[in-house]
C-alpha cells in the first residue's frame, strides 16, 4: 500500500463507519416497520426470511472487511471476499425470485403498480449484482473496490427507505425522494474524496450516475407495455 500504516488505518476507518451507518439504517428501516405492526414475520414465506438473512450476512461482511484490512489480515479479507461474491449472486437471484413470487402471491405493497414493483425488484437486484462483480474485478484497485462495494449497497437502500418514507402519500413520484436520499449518501463519499484527494473520485461519480440511472430505468420500464403485460400476468 502507498499509504503509511496509520494513514491506511484512517482510510479503512471511514469505510468501516460507512458500512456501519448503512447497516444500522437498513436494519432500523425494517425493524421499525415490523414493530409498528405493518408486517407479520411469522406469516412471511421462507424465501423472504432467507433473503433477510442473506442481507444481514452481506451487511456483516461489509462491516468486517475494512476491519480486516486495517489489521493487515489480507488473507482473511480475500477469503471473505470469495464468500461475498457467492453471497452477492445468491442475493441477486433471490431478490428477483422474491419480487416475482410477491407479485404472484399478491404480497407486494399496494402503493406500487405491478409493473413498477417488477421493474424495481429486478433492476435493483441486477444492478447490485453487477456492481459487486465490477468491484471484485477491480479488487486490486482498492480505491475503486471500496467505492463500488459501498455503492452496490446504496443501490439497494430502497427497501429500507420504502419502510421509513410515507410511500402512500408519494404515489407516482416516490422515485425522486428515494433517489435524492441515495445521492445524499453518495455525497458523503464525495465529501470524503474532496477532503482526502482534493477531488471527487471517478468511482464515486460512477456510483452517482448509476443511482440516477437505476431510478430512471425503473420509472421508464414501469411504463413499458411488455413489462406492464408481464407484471399483469404474474399478478393474476
Amino acid at each position: 500500500m502507498a499509504t503509511s500504516a496509520g494513514g491506511g488505518a484512517r482510510v479503512e476507518l471511514f469505510w468501516h463507519r460507512m458500512a456501519i451507518g448503512l447497516a444500522v439504517f437498513i436494519v432500523f428501516g425494517f425493524l421499525q416497520f415490523a414493530l409498528r405492526g405493518f408486517v407479520d414475520p411469522v406469516a412471511a414465506p421462507f424465501w423472504v426470511h432467507a433473503h433477510g438473512v442473506a442481507m444481514l450476512a452481506w451487511l456483516a461482511l461489509l462491516i468486517a472487511q475494512p476491519a480486516f484490512v486495517s489489521r493487515d489480515n489480507l488473507a482473511r479479507h480475500r477469503q471473505l471476499g470469495r464468500v461475498g461474491g457467492l453471497l452477492a449472486i445468491f442475493i441477486t437471484a433471490l431478490g428477483i425470485f422474491t419480487g416475482v413470487a410477491s407479485l404472484i402471491l399478491d404480497r407486494f405493497p399496494p402503493f406500487f403498480t405491478p409493473a413498477h414493483f417488477l421493474a424495481l425488484t429486478v433492476t435493483e437486484s441486477l444492478v447490485f449484482g453487477a456492481m459487486v462483480a465490477w468491484a471484485i474485478r477491480r479488487r486490486r484497485a482498492t480505491d475503486w473496490h471500496r467505492r463500488l462495494m459501498i455503492g452496490a449497497t446504496i443501490v439497494i437502500l430502497e427497501p429500507a427507505l420504502g419502510r421509513i418514507l410515507p410511500m402512500p402519500l408519494m404515489i407516482g413520484w416516490f422515485d425522486i425522494p428515494i433517489g435524492l436520499i441515495q445521492l445524499a449518501v453518495v455525497g458523503i463519499v464525495a465529501l470524503y474524496d474532496r477532503r482526502t484527494l482534493g477531488r471527487v473520485h471517478s468511482a464515486t461519480k460512477a456510483v452517482a450516475v448509476i443511482v440516477i440511472a437505476v431510478r430512471l430505468t425503473i420509472y421508464m420500464l414501469s411504463m413499458t407495455p411488455p413489462v406492464i403485460a408481464l407484471a399483469a400476468r404474474l399478478a393474476g
